[in-house]
């Protein structure tokens, strides 16, 4: 019986550990009426260092291929 309880506390422990985001993302977005991340733009337009970064990959690649 003893090796049924270790189990479980073990699964308790994983199952715990692989929902944390979950529930850390359900907390973030109630915290304000509904924002997950504060003020956000509805549209996306929002300029981002990530957005920059993939717009001058994608042009670097075009230009690689447009050369040959």
């Amino acid at each position: 019986m003893a090796d049924v309880t270790g189990i479980f506390i073990i699964m308790l422990l994983v199952a715990s550990a692989a929902f944390a985001p979950l529930g850390y993302f359900i907390y973030k977005y109630t915290k304000k009426n509904g924002d997950p991340f504060g003020d956000t733009e509805p549209h996306g337009d929002s300029h981002s260092a990530v957005n920059d970064l993939a717009e001058k990959a994608i042009h670097f690649v075009k230009s690689r291929i447009g050369k040959k």
